[in-house]
């Protein structure tokens, strides 16, 4: 499918000034994909294609160039940045879509502006980010009967380890560490997500406070009690990055519409690694929920 319309944005500091917002027809129901206007396409551009209405852009956690004030990366202001998007695509009700931390981003958007919103698409994140997921994730990984992942963290840690990688300039640290880390992301352990960061630009001040910080002390059932948008969340079986599905069991009665899809041969990119089946369950829920 080619972009039929491209919009030049110009946002408040949260998120990248001028950036390009592709816009894909062919569905009714647009969708915006909060992220990295550069790696977003790259990791989804397989999927709902035949459904969805793509409109991504870089926010400031993909940037370098912005001010490292904490105040322009409040929750709030992220919020209204994508509200903001919204109103100057023209756009009416949307499917908001967020992968990893940008599924929280997603949520507390939908639940802000519910009458903007049709649908919420959230992948591969946990409740939030606090030291009790992290340690649920960290057991998880270690408890999981995986040889051939836990062979190729050694091989990587041997190939990259701390003292190089503490070498490293910062962007090149952060990008390194997580490619290194390819393991508790994919479900081939083996496969080198290098590419995928090409170009791309991390504010590392942005997600020292926003993923460090916000998503560790958010309480995502604030506001669940009145809101009644669907949501869809579809996590990966080998994702060891965030907390494991469990994690989410005592939240759903608290939601009013959550569909929950485990990818079993996915770790924390299922739209990428499994973009057919990824395709066809967000198909047919979207349709079931028109």
């Amino acid at each position: 499918m080619q972009i039929e319309d491209v919009t030049s944005l110009t946002l408040a500091p949260s998120l990248l000034e001028g950036s390009g917002c592709g816009m894909y027809r062919g569905h009714r129901q647009p969708t915006i994909a909060i992220g990295s206007a550069i790696q977003g396409p790259r990791l989804s551009h397989r999927s709902c294609a035949s459904t969805c209405a793509w409109c991504s852009w870089t926010t400031a956690g993909c940037r370098v160039a912005w001010s490292v004030d904490t105040a322009e990366f409040a929750l709030d202001t992220l919020v209204d940045d994508i509200e903001r998007a919204r109103q100057e695509l023209g756009l009416g009700r949307v499917a908001v879509l967020g992968h990893s931390g940008h599924a929280l981003m997603a949520l507390e958007y939908a639940k802000k502006y519910p009458a903007h919103v049709s649908h919420v698409i959230m992948i591969s994140m946990a409740p939030d980010l606090s030291a009790t997921s992290a340690a649920a994730a960290e057991r998880y990984w270690q408890e999981s009967v995986s040889p051939e992942h836990k062979a190729a963290m050694e091989e990587n840690l041997r190939r990259l380890p701390d003292e190089t990688l503490a070498q490293l300039p910062l962007q090149e640290r952060f990008i390194r560490s997580y490619v290194r880390n390819g393991p508790r992301l994919w479900y081939d352990p083996r496969f080198d997500s290098s590419p995928l960061w090409e170009g791309v630009e991390v504010n590392l001040d942005m997600i020292d406070h926003v993923w460090g910080r916000v998503f560790r002390d958010i309480d995502i059932t604030q506001g669940l009690a009145t809101f009644d948008r669907p949501v869809f969340l579809a996590l990966g079986r080998y994702d060891f990055l965030v907390a494991p599905p469990s994690a989410w069991d005592a939240l759903r009665p608290q939601f009013h519409d959550l569909t929950v899809r485990v990818f079993e041969r996915s770790g924390h990119t299922p739209q990428y690694e499994e973009a057919a089946l990824f395709d066809a369950e967000l198909v047919r829920w979207m349709q079931e929920r028109q």
